[in-house]
């Protein structure tokens, strides 16, 4: 699904929640070439927008709770947030953060699916969600790691309305059967204390080159550059801070 606008019931947004947002700012803006908002307000308790040009792209924020993990998470759009988080609980997820306000922006919640997998729901008014999709540097696609796959096939199209196109290998999301994601089961490969998690890829000019980058300025490759069936290459890293997030370039781009 080449994505090029927000759409209701997939992905809008991403934010990485860490406890040194100015170095993350700096390794990100250096990593795809964003730029931090410059108009943050007090009020806005650290969150920052980071930009694509013009285009809205991602936001660094602090951690907010002990519990909460150096991580990316990842935002779906959604027409009614309250409506949402009744579908979530009637399909056995949890609610993290019931629905609020952000001043005339929109309204959230946190919300888990039944395996703890943890992301956001958007419910957009003023601010739409990102503004840019597929194009070097920003979001493209994102993947759900998870230990129970048959619940979240069951999970995930009760909320959402997801179509699920599964393989021997790998299960991809959709709407309308147009992938925008896909599910990785978690074997051996994962440790145990590793949770149930989704994860984003940034589309990238140059898998083999971000990844040199990325390492120089202190990441860590958790899966060396790939090349998927079809073209796809891609790659796992983790930052300084220890917030996962991958990279890719479609082979039709090359």
């Amino acid at each position: 699904m080449k994505q090029t606008s927000v759409t209701t019931n997939a992905p809008c947004w991403v934010e990485l929640g860490t406890d040194d947002p100015a170095a993350a700012r700096t390794f990100y803006a250096e990593l795809f070439g964003w730029r931090p908002d410059s108009d943050v307000r007090p009020e806005d308790a650290g969150y920052t927008q980071m930009f694509l040009g013009t285009a809205p792209a991602a936001a660094v924020t602090p951690r907010y709770a002990p519990q909460q993990p150096t991580a990316w998470t990842v935002a779906f759009a959604v027409a009614d947030a309250d409506a949402t988080v009744a579908r979530i609980e009637a399909a056995g997820g949890a609610v993290r953060k019931e629905p609020t306000d952000v001043s005339d922006l929109g309204r959230f919640s946190v919300a888990a699916d039944p395996s703890g997998a943890v992301f956001i729901l958007w419910q957009a008014r003023a601010f739409a969600g990102a503004g840019v999709f597929n194009e070097p540097g920003s979001l493209g696609w994102v993947e759900l790691a998870t230990r129970d796959a048959s619940g979240a096939t069951a999970f995930y199209p009760a909320v959402f309305g997801w179509s699920v196109a599964p393989s021997e290998h790998y299960t991809q999301w959709g709407l309308d059967g147009r992938d925008f994601g896909g599910m990785l089961v978690m074997g051996d490969r994962f440790p145990p204390q590793v949770p149930p998690h989704w994860l984003p890829y940034f589309a990238v000019g140059d898998v083999d080159n971000t990844v040199g980058r990325a390492v120089l300025m202190g990441a860590e490759v958790l899966m060396p550059a790939y090349s998927m069936p079809g073209g796809r290459r891609i790659a796992v890293l983790r930052d300084a801070q220890g917030a996962a997030f991958g990279i890719y370039r479609d082979g039709a781009e090359v």
